[in-house]
């Protein structure tokens, strides 16, 4: 079951996809698989169905996500992103998160504030977007590509954070 998921979703690998194409991808294989047409099956082909469920089930979640599909494909190539032990970012962009984190702590409580912050640094994660996709697409810069993915990390948990206090 070390199937490659865009292979799984017959769909090439790459960061630009089409996501409709996915779900309806996703959909019309996880009924092939579901629990219901197996209710007759013996205990093996029931356990192969639900290996088979599991796995295009991850597979949907990696390949649905930007950020998880940008990982899975520099691990593809070979890529350690190693997120959680190399936090290794170039200075601007260290300098520009003490600048949002600073805002941050000023925005606690103002809803407007926090508001205008969740826009630039959403402004911020889309640029990294389309980043991805030349760096993976176009220019095949796996290096750069973990370098800019490391950032997008950042910038998805620092969001998460002025959602929980925007809620």
């Amino acid at each position: 079951m070390n199937q490659d998921y865009f292979e799984l979703f017959e769909l090439p690998a790459r960061f630009a996809i089409d996501i409709s194409e996915l779900e309806q991808t996703w959909r019309s294989k996880s009924s092939q698989v579901h629990p219901d047409r197996f209710a007759t099956a013996s205990d093996t082909e029931k356990r192969v169905a639900m290996q088979w469920a599991s796995l295009i089930n991850e597979a949907y979640q990696v390949l649905k996500n930007p950020i998880k599909r940008a990982t899975y494909l520099c691990e593809q190539q070979g890529m350690d992103v190693a997120a959680e032990s190399n936090t290794s970012m170039p200075p601007a962009f260290l300098f520009k998160q003490m600048e949002w984190r600073e805002d941050l702590d000023a925005a606690a409580g103002n809803q407007e504030a926090l508001e205008q912050l969740m826009q630039q640094v959403q402004g911020e994660a889309d640029v990294l977007n389309q980043e991805m996709g030349d760096l993976i697409d176009q220019q095949k810069d796996w290096s750069g590509a973990v370098e800019k993915l490391r950032q997008w990390m950042f910038i998805d948990k620092f969001r998460r954070e002025i959602k929980e206090q925007l809620d």
